[in-house]
Formats: structure tokens, C-alpha cells, sequence
């Protein structure tokens, strides 16, 4: 048993999928070979903000440390070019600036004038004008550095990603019966009592694929209907929803049975956009389900319930499934059969109708037959002017009174 079980492995047995989206909505993609990084360094601002936090802050102490340095090095500079490190003790020499004896002192008076900390011990003279100019300099670089730095870490902060993080996917996919038709869902929901204004959802197919002429796509992406052309994938987000994708003949399950699902490879990738009511920032959350993730003949166990004064919504419910009855076909055979079915309902109604004069005829020509049963006693039909429902009423109790006058007749 062992031995079989090797060589024909169940149908539940694949290979793992390896992920384009995780759970979390994080791309599994890495960039490498990248020559023209030059790129990066023409759009600065975005690539600080995209870098972690670890070097997010590393950089914005570099920024500042090197500034005040750079510039307490010119005045160190300044200093002793202009012999005022040889005149400290000397009443009667005017230094560029007062109170400068040695690079911390230098130091200390560049990290005063690019903060404008101001103390007053240290300060410049009106006998050097090379001091006011670097002065000039310094106040509007450190300006200039303190709302880039700032403007990126206020960014970087206040990033709408992390607002992501309270809007939430079902862990399964299901397919199940709705109005009829076979339907893939799955559940969002938003765990915030501040909503997100104009949420729409959108849902990929990645899966490879082979062109006719024979190209090799390894992930192809493939639109998954959620309502776009009746509106139903905007979203009115303050309780949990199920998105519902009927499979109809536009869509790629179209073909896809019960046991066809557990032998695919594939991955859906869900998208929820919408704009965070607090911050009026643009929020995305990102979630994906692989072939295993989608359970067949399931459906969401209800999560809502009526309070007294307002609905009640249990989480705790969120990601619970259970078994309905689920044909194990897909959804082109079961529209066959459909199809089929009604054909054969049209034809048999059809071919009632039509029979329906022949009858009615064939008792109009038994005149006599109808006189000798009332003089026995025996009820008598009438044949004259009825609607349509109260003529398919009668045709059985008409198709039996006839046979038995023809055969009371031939006696």
C-alpha cells in the first residue's frame, strides 16, 4: 500500500506554490541586475521615504552631523586663517566670532546658528564680512535640510500602509451555488470604525500559461469579474462583505470541476483601494489565495446579528466556512444540463399544446355518446370556451371520457 501510494500520489498532492502576494499583501518579488541606479538618486525623496526605518533614521542623523560638522569646520577655518585663535587673550582684537577658541567651540556655534538656538555667548562680528556670508549660507541650507528631512520622516510616518493592516481577507476561497450559478467568494472586512471612503475591490488571476505560437508566459495575469460592469465592486465597507465572482462563460473557471481544482495551479490575487477617511491618503490592501486555499461546496457562516439599537458584528466568525450542496461539475456542464432541461420542458408543454385541439375535437363528435350517459346518470363534459390553466386541468379527466364512450360504444 506503501508502495502504490509512492508511485500514485492523492490528488491533494502538488508541489507548493511559491507566492506572488503573500497573506499579508507583501509582493514575493526581488529586483537584481539592476545597472541604471542612477535612477534612484533623480527621484531622492521617494527613495528615502522607501528605505526602513533603520536607515531612514540612520540617515537623519547623518544629515544633521554632517552639516553642523561641515560648517563648524569652516568657521574653525574662519577662525584661523584670521589669526583670531592668536588674539584670545588680547582685549583690543576683534574676532569674526566672539568666543571662538577651538573646533568645539566652532562646532557648537554652527549647531546654535542652524538651529537658531541663539544663546548669545557666541556670536558674530560686523568686522568680518567672509562670517556673514557663511552665516547667509548656513541659515538657508540648514532650512533647506531641516524640511527635507522632516518633510521625509513626516511621510514616512504617516504612510497609509499601515492603515492596511486593519482591513482584513478571509484565509479561504469558496465556490458555491448563488442564485443558481456557481460563484467564487471570499470575505473583506474593516476592523476600524473609521471607514474607507470609495473602497472598490479588484481580483487577478496570476497562473502561467502557453500562447498558441508557443510563448511560454510564466505569470500570466488575468481580470476576475467582481461586479465592474453593475458597480458592484465599489464597496460600501462598515461590515464584513462577501465579494461573489460568478462563473459564467467569460470566466477562467468556466471549465474548472471539482476535481480539475484540486489538480490546477494557480494563485488569486485580491485588491482592496480605497481613501482613509482620517488622512484623505489612498490605502491599498493586498491578499492572495492559492488552488488549496479555495475549498469547493463551502460557504461564510453568517457573522451578523440584529441588537437591540444596532447590529452586533462577530469577528470572531470572520474566516468559518460550512458544507452546502455543490454539484462537483463546472459550471459549462451544469449550464448544459441547464440548457438541456429546459429544452426538454419546452418541447413537452409544446406537444401538450398541440394535442389540446385534437382532443377537444374528438368530444365535440360524440353528441350521442353524451346523451346516453345522462339518461344513465353518468356525468357529462362539456366542451366549450375555457382559459388555458382550466383546459391543462381538464385534459386528463377529458382524454379518460372519451376513451370510455368509444369503447362503451363499441359494446
Amino acid at each position: 500500500m506503501a508502495l502504490e501510494n509512492s508511485i500514485f500520489p492523492s490528488p491533494r498532492t502538488r508541489r507548493k506554490r511559491q507566492r506572488y502576494v503573500e497573506k499579508n499583501g507583501r509582493c514575493n518579488v526581488q529586483h537584481g541586475n539592476m545597472r541604471e541606479t542612477y535612477r534612484y538618486l533623480t527621484d531622492i525623496f521617494t527613495t528615502l521615504v522607501d528605505l526602513n526605518w533603520r536607515c531612514s533614521l540612520f540617515v537623519f542623523v547623518m544629515a544633521y552631523a554632517v552639516t553642523w560638522l561641515f560648517f563648524g569646520a569652516i568657521w574653525y577655518l574662519i577662525a584661523y586663517c584670521r589669526g583670531d585663535l592668536d588674539h584670545l587673550e588680547d582685549e583690543t582684537w576683534t574676532p569674526c566670532v566672539n568666543n571662538v577658541n577651538g573646533f568645539i567651540s566652532a562646532f557648537l556655534f554652527s549647531i546654535e546658528t542652524e538651529t537658531t538656538i541663539g544663546y548669545g555667548h557666541r556670536v558674530i562680528t560686523d568686522q568680518c564680512p567672509v562670517g556673514t556670508m557663511l552665516l547667509l549660507l548656513q541659515a538657508i541650507l540648514g532650512s533647506m535640510v531641516n524640511a527635507f528631512m522632516v518633510g521625509c520622516m513626516f511621510v514616512k510616518i504617516s504612510q497609509p500602509n499601515k492603515r492596511a493592516e486593519t482591513l482584513v481577507f478571509s484565509k479561504h476561497a469558496v465556490i458555491s451555488p448563488r442564485d443558481d450559478k456557481l460563484c467564487l467568494m471570499f470575505r473583506v472586512g474593516d476592523l476600524r470604525s473609521s471607514h474607507i471612503v470609495g473602497a472598490n475591490i479588484r481580483a487577478k488571476l496570476i497562473k502561467s500559461k502557453q500562447t498558441q505560437e508557443g510563448e511560454f508566459i510564466p505569470l500570466d495575469q488575468t481580470d476576475i469579474s467582481v461586479g465592474f460592469e453593475t458597480g458592484d465592486d465599489r464597496l460600501f465597507l462598515v461590515s464584513p462583505l462577501v465579494i461573489s465572482h460568478e462563473i459564467d462563460a467569460r470566466s477562467p473557471f468556466w471549465d474548472m470541476s471539482h476535481t480539475q481544482l484540486e489538480k490546477e495551479d494557480f494563485e488569486i490575487v485580491v485588491i482592496l483601494e480605497g481613501m482613509v477617511e482620517a488622512t484623505g491618503m489612498t490605502c491599498q490592501a493586498r491578499s492572495s489565495y492559492l488552488a488549496e486555499e479555495v475549498l469547493w461546496g463551502h460557504r461564510f457562516s453568517p457573522m451578523m446579528s440584529l441588537a437591540e439599537g444596532f447590529f452586533d458584528v462577530d469577528y470572531g466568525a470572520f474566516h468559518h466556512t460550512f458544507e452546502v450542496d455543490t454539484p462537483s461539475c463546472s459550471a459549462r456542464e451544469l449550464s448544459l444540463a441547464a440548457a438541456r432541461l429546459d429544452a426538454h420542458l419546452y418541447w413537452s408543454i409544446s406537444s401538450r399544446l398541440d394535442e389540446e385541439p385534437t382532443l377537444a375535437n374528438q368530444a365535440a363528435k360524440q353528441p350521442d355518446s353524451g346523451s346516453a350517459n345522462s339518461k344513465t346518470g353518468e356525468p357529462t363534459f362539456i366542451v366549450g370556451e375555457m382559459t388555458d390553466i382550466q383546459e391543462q386541468s381538464v385534459l386528463g379527466e377529458l382524454n379518460g371520457s372519451v376513451a370510455t364512450d368509444q369503447s362503451e360504444s363499441e359494446a
